[in-house]
C-alpha cells in the first residue's frame, strides 16, 4: 500500500498580480477532495521540506529560480504550477494545460530527473541569456513581476531592438575558442523566454546538455523583420544564427554585460556556465 502524500505548497502572494494565491486555493480545494490536506507556505517558507513527500511551487520562472537557489540540495519531487507573469519552464514540462489537468498528471506521475544549469555559482532551470535579452530584463525591472509576461516582454523588446548594440564576447566551449560580436547568447535548458519566445526550440530538459544559441550581428533595420522567426522558433537556419549542445561554456567580455538567469537580472564580465545532469526531480 502506498504511503500517503504529504504535500507542501509554496508561493509568493505578489507573483502574477495575486494569481499565485488563487491557484494555491484551487490546489488546496482539489487536494482536499482527494483526502489530502496540504500545508501552504505563502511568502514565509520553511528551512527545509524534510517532513514532506512533494513540493508544489506556484509561480513563474522567478519564483522557481528563487526556490532552487534557496534549496539547492532538495531531493524530493517538485512540481511547478503556472502562477507568475512568466511561466516558461512550467510550459516546457506541462504545455498549455489547465490546473486541474496538470494536477491529475502530477498525482499520477513518477518523479523524473531534470537538468539544471549553474552560472557563477547560481542555479537556473529554464535558461541564461546574455546580451540583448539581459538588457530587456534590466529595462523591465520590477514591472516583470506585475505585468502580463508576454505583452510586457514583447513591448520592451520592440522598444530596445533598434537601439541595442552588439557585444564583443570571447567564448570557450567544446574544446574551441572564438571571439565575435553577438546580439545575444542563449544557454538554455528550456525552450522559450518571455512567455512565448522560442529562442532554443530544440532544448530538452533531461538530456544532460544545455543548448547554446548564438545570434550574431543583425542590421538594425532588419531586426524587427526577424523577430517573429525567433518568437516561433524558426530562426535556427538563419545565416547569423548557430546552435549546438554543450556541457560547459566560459564567456568573457572587456566590460560588464547584461544577462539573466530564468528572468532574474545579473551583470558581469565573466560567465562560467555548466550543466548539472538530473540535479532536480519533477513530476511531469
Amino acid at each position: 500500500m502506498n504511503s500517503p502524500r504529504r504535500i507542501a505548497i509554496v508561493c509568493y502572494s505578489l507573483a502574477g498580480k495575486g494569481k499565485s494565491l488563487r491557484i494555491c486555493q484551487q490546489l488546496q480545494d482539489q487536494l482536499q477532495a482527494r483526502q489530502i490536506i496540504p500545508t501552504v507556505f505563502a511568502d514565509v517558507w520553511p528551512a527545509d521540506f524534510n517532513a514532506f513527500t512533494d513540493v508544489f511551487i506556484v509561480g513563474g520562472d522567478g519564483t522557481l529560480n528563487y526556490f532552487i537557489n534557496r534549496y539547492p540540495n532538495i531531493s524530493i519531487p517538485l512540481s511547478i504550477f503556472k502562477g507568475g507573469s512568466g511561466n516558461d519552464f512550467a510550459w516546457k514540462l506541462y504545455g498549455n494545460t489547465s490546473i486541474e489537468a496538470q494536477l491529475e498528471t502530477v498525482m499520477k506521475s513518477a518523479p523524473k530527473p531534470v537538468d539544471a544549469g549553474l552560472c557563477n555559482g547560481y542555479y537556473f532551470l529554464n535558461g541564461a541569456g546574455i546580451g540583448f535579452d539581459g538588457e530587456v530584463v534590466q529595462a523591465m525591472g520590477k514591472k516583470r513581476f506585475f505585468s502580463a509576461g508576454y505583452l510586457a516582454y514583447l513591448w520592451t523588446v520592440i522598444k530596445k531592438i533598434a537601439v541595442y548594440r552588439e557585444k564583443e564576447l570571447k567564448l570557450v566551449y567544446n574544446g574551441e575558442q572564438k571571439t565575435d560580436k553577438f546580439f545575444l547568447l542563449s544557454i538554455a535548458n528550456g525552450s522559450r523566454y518571455g512567455g512565448g519566445f522560442k529562442v532554443a526550440p530544440q532544448a530538452v530538459v533531461n538530456d544532460g546538455f544545455l543548448d547554446l544559441v548564438e545570434i550574431r550581428c543583425i542590421h538594425r533595420l532588419r531586426r524587427i523583420f526577424y523577430l517573429p522567426k525567433v518568437e516561433k522558433g524558426k530562426h535556427l537556419d538563419l545565416s547569423f544564427v548557430s546552435a549546438t549542445r554543450i556541457k560547459r561554456i566560459l564567456i568573457q567580455s572587456s566590460a560588464k554585460v547584461a544577462a539573466h538567469l530564468d528572468g532574474e537580472f545579473m551583470l558581469s564580465d565573466y560567465f562560467d556556465i555548466e550543466v548539472l545532469p538530473g540535479k532536480f526531480k519533477f513530476r511531469y
